[in-house]
Formats: C-alpha cells, sequence, structure tokens
C-alpha cells in the first residue's frame, strides 16, 4: 500500500502522503472508520492537545508521534513549525497522519496546513471528523434545531489571532432566531454575554457552557445570557468548553441522555495485552464508560519455538494419557498460530489420548473458535485450581504439557507434581512492557487529578507491566479490579485497592464494574 500513496515532488523526489483528520471531541466511539485505518496505517502521527487519552491508546505500537499541542510547562508549537514538520515528514517519504482534535476545517486551522502542502505539491487527503459544535450539544442534551425554538444554528469561534482583537457581528447575531455555538470561547465569555446584550438580545435568553464534552469528565451549566460569566465563575468552568446561546439549551435536563447510561461518568483504564483488549473495552464502552486501552504488556512469541515442535512431534509415539494445558486465551491464539507455522497437521495432535485443560471460561471460549472443548476447567479461575483440577482428572504418570507464557504462573507446578505427573513447561510467548511517552505522561497526570476511576488486571504480569509502565503512579490510590487471588496477590503487593471478579471472564469483570459503579 505504502508505494501507492508515493508521489513525485516538485524537485523530483518521491514523497509520501497527508492525511488531515478530524478526531473529534474526545469520545473514541465517535472516531470515523477512515481516521481509524490510517491510526492503523500510518508511519507518522502529527497530534495537538485536544486528543483524548482514549484515542491516543488506540495507536499501535511501532509508530512515530509527533506532539505539537500546548503542554504544561512548554510553548505551544506555532501554526508555522507544523507546516514545516508536516512537509519535512512528507518529503520524507511517509504516511503522516495529522491529528486534529474535532473537526479539521472547524476552527482547526486545516485550510492553513492544506495551503502549505498543495503550494509543495504534496498530495494529501481531508477525513473530516465530528465536530464538537454538534457533538458535545447532543451529549448534553441539547439538541442545536427545534422547529418550536430554533430553525438554524451559527458556529462563531470566540478566539482572536494572535495580536489582535476578537471581531464578532454581534447585531447580526442578536437578530437570528437560531442556537449560536461559540467555539474557544471561554475567556471572552462576558464580553461576548455582553456584546449580544448591547445588539439587542433579551437578556433573559437561555445560554449553557459544556465543559469537556463527550467525555468522562462532561459538565454543563444552563443559565442566562446576563448570568452565565458569573455562574460560570462559581462553577470553576475549565477549558476545553463551549458556550451555546439560545432558547434549546432549556432541553438539557429533559434530554439528558447520558446520565441513563450506568458507567457515565467513568474512565476506565484496561490493561488487556493489546491483543485481548478490544472486547472488555468495548463491553465499557457500551455501558457509558471511557475507556483508556493502556497496553502495559505486549506478547511476544517465542519463535522459533523448537521445544514446542518436538513436543507436539512426539505426541503419536506415546499411547499414555496425555494434557494440553491452556493458561490464557493469548495462548491459544499464539499455539495455533505456531502449529500452522510448524506445519503441523491438528489431526496428529488432538488424538483420542489426548485431553485439555482450560484456565477458565474465556480461555475455554477461545479454544472452542478451533473446535476444541475443555475437558477440565476449575471452578475457581486460577493457577493452583486448574493444577487441581487436573491432578483429580488425569490417569497416573499421565504427561502434561503447559502451553503459556515463559513466566508463568508457579502456583499451577505443585499440585500436578504432588500427583506424580510428568509435567512439560512449554513457553509460547513472552510479555514485553513498554508505553509511550506522551501517553505516560497524560495518564499520570490524570491519575494524580483522581480522573481514572478504575485500573482493570486480567494476570499478574498486567499488574507488574502497569508499575513498571508508569513509574510516577501512586499505587496505593488505584482502584484495581482483578481476575483471580494471585493477580489480587500481585496488586496488593503495590497497596491497590482491591476487588476481585467473581469469574476469569469479560462479563464476569464487567459486572463488578458495574457493582461498583452504583457505590
Amino acid at each position: 500500500m505504502e508505494s501507492q500513496q508515493k508521489k513525485k515532488t516538485g524537485k523530483g523526489s518521491p514523497s509520501g502522503k497527508v492525511w488531515l483528520a478530524g478526531a473529534g471531541p474526545g469520545d473514541a466511539s465517535l472516531l470515523t472508520l477512515k481516521v481509524k485505518k490510517w491510526m492503523d496505517e500510518a508511519d507518522v502521527i502529527i497530534y495537538d492537545a485536544l486528543i483524548s487519552a482514549e484515542i491516543l491508546s488506540l495507536i499501535p505500537d511501532g509508530k512515530e508521534w509527533i506532539y505539537v499541542g500546548k503542554r504544561s510547562g512548554h510553548h505551544c508549537v506555532r501554526q508555522e513549525e507544523i507546516n514545516q514538520i508536516l512537509l519535512r515528514e512528507a518529503k520524507a517519504g511517509k504516511n503522516v497522519l495529522r491529528l486534529k482534535g474535532g473537526d479539521p476545517f472547524v476552527f482547526g486551522r486545516g485550510a492553513e496546513e492544506v495551503e502549505c502542502l498543495a503550494a509543495e505539491g504534496i498530495p494529501f487527503e481531508i477525513i473530516p471528523g465530528v465536530t464538537s459544535a454538534l457533538a458535545v450539544p447532543a451529549y448534553a442534551g441539547i439538541p442545536i434545531t427545534h422547529r418550536d425554538f430554533a430553525s438554524s444554528f451559527h458556529v462563531i469561534t470566540g478566539h482572536a489571532k494572535e495580536g489582535k482583537k476578537i471581531e464578532i457581528p454581534y447585531d447580526a447575531l442578536a437578530k437570528l432566531n437560531g442556537t449560536l455555538i461559540f467555539l474557544m470561547g471561554i475567556t471572552a465569555m462576558e464580553e461576548i454575554c455582553r456584546g449580544l446584550i448591547q445588539a439587542g438580545m433579551d437578556e433573559n435568553t437561555p445560554a449553557a457552557v459544556l465543559e469537556k464534552g463527550t467525555t468522562a469528565r462532561q459538565r454543563r451549566l444552563v443559565s442566562t445570557l446576563a448570568r452565565l460569566w458569573e455562574d460560570a465563575k462559581t462553577f470553576q468552568v475549565q477549558t476545553p468548553a463551549i458556550i451555546l446561546v439560545g432558547k434549546v439549551c432549556t432541553l438539557s435536563e429533559k434530554f439528558d441522555w447520558v446520565k441513563n447510561l450506568p458507567l457515565w461518568g467513568k474512565q476506565i483504564l484496561t490493561t488487556r495485552p493489546r491483543q485481548n483488549s478490544s472486547r472488555l473495552a468495548g463491553r465499557l464502552r457500551e455501558l457509558g464508560a471511557q475507556v483508556i486501552e493502556l497496553p502495559s504488556i505486549t506478547t511476544k512469541p517465542v519463535w522459533p519455538n523448537e521445544v514446542l515442535g518436538t513436543i507436539l512431534g512426539s505426541i503419536r509415539e506415546q499411547e499414555s494419557e496425555q494434557w494440553l494445558v491452556f493458561t490464557s486465551p493469548i495462548g491459544v491464539q499464539t499455539f495455533w498460530k505456531q502449529i500452522r507455522m510448524l506445519k503441523m497437521d491438528v489431526r496428529n495432535v488432538f488424538l483420542p489420548h489426548v485431553k485439555v485443560a482450560a484456565i477458565g471460561s474465556g480461555t475455554a471460549k477461545e479454544l472452542e473458535q478451533f473446535g476444541v472443548f475443555a475437558d477440565v476447567m476449575p471452578r475457581t479461575f486460577c493457577a493452583a485450581a486448574l493444577g487441581e483440577a487436573i491432578a483429580g482428572e488425569a490417569a497416573p504418570k499421565s504427561r502434561i504439557v503447559l502451553l503459556r507464557a515463559k513466566q508463568g504462573s508457579e502456583e499451577l507446578l505443585p499440585p500436578l507434581k504432588n500427583a506424580g505427573l510428568k509435567v512439560e513447561d512449554v513457553p509460547l510467548y513472552e510479555t514485553v512492557c513498554k508505553l509511550q511517552e506522551t501517553l505516560k505522561e497524560t495518564i499520570e497526570k490524570q491519575q494524580r487529578q483522581g480522573e481514572i476511576d478504575l485500573v482493570t488486571f486480567t494476570s499478574a504480569s498486567t499488574v507488574r507491566g502497569f508499575v513498571q509502565a508508569l513509574p510516577g503512579i501512586d499505587t496505593t490510590k488505584i482502584r484495581a479490579v482483578c481476575i483471580g487471588e494471585q493477580t489480587a496477590n500481585e496488586a496488593k503487593r503495590y497497596g491497590m485497592q482491591i476487588q476481585i471478579s467473581e469469574e476469569a471472564s469479560v462479563e464476569s469483570m464487567v459486572l463488578k464494574i458495574l457493582e461498583l459503579a452504583e457505590d
């Protein structure tokens, strides 16, 4: 695909291409399919301060990140410099995703960047995004048009170009019978309200400030044009926020739909390996949560895997009972990939004298995807219980093959060895901890500010990976939802506040999270 995107620049050298994309107002569920595609396929991602941690966490490993927004203690990167970065990266032959909050052409300076690219002959595409002007009011229960209240809407910037005063046509706006939406206008709120009143708009006209819309920290203030800026001081409004003026603001309480989502207002950080993260994250988002999919651990296959090949090749040679033991869905997936890579016929593996054990329902369901049904699954989904269950079912001197991570739980071994069973431990993959620096800083800041409500852990290795990846986190403030006693014990080592799901499954974790949300 990359070669198809290259084009000659005016200087005769091959260039990449730029996708100028809107990431929406913060909720990752509002990302378009096309933006997600280029988050996955671009070589470099150039992004600004309005991209939420939830969206940043969806960027795959191996991408080059370039931050061009404003960060505490750092000056904002000037637009001219951003333009030069886009040109530099594209001329280096890279596919560049320029990721902006909202929509790139709605007060996002997208036109200035396109103008620069066009002048240099750099190929580009525009990917529209969901603008905060529409999405934020909708999440606050405010329709920007309604036949009884407003037949039009008008989007105005409340932010002036550097060194200049904002120029808003108050006289024209005051005469409109529509909804006025001011973006980037919080610092000029008093001036905007006074300007509309002085232009003849009724001071009792409903008005609202919508803060951090579509995110877990969304807040709404509904007032009147005359009182809005004073009420906003008491409300302690923070950016990003938008100002709405119009009769439709009175519908906010009646149409407040997000409050009916059981996990609305909760930001949850999941620490499953990236390969397994989406199902849990998707379920939590359906229930209203904002989810940061933190890949505190990623998995790296052990390959070439000569030990696996030797053991599987010997299964036919031994007629006594043999067990294949799986301790995670990732282990199941890796096993089948490596069977294919070994060109091993499954008919030579799953023979009548071969039995299968799974640590829990999630692992068992993953096996079922490949037509294999577990003979044993413990009632308690942990390594020790799995060992005891196998020891209770296996024939004397059976061969037990453990197919799992390189650093698997030691608790699985004692019940098997005490029963006189022959155990062979085959590592299929190892876990690696890594986290992009900007995402790390963002998460650590949110945790300090109390903006992360829960963290989920599905294994002891995810706990260790989380702590290693985020050394600045105060682990004693973490409310952890864990699968199994072993995972919980690891979390307790770091002083975390522990809750344990009833079963080792996504649904059981979700039920526990719902239970905690009601407290």
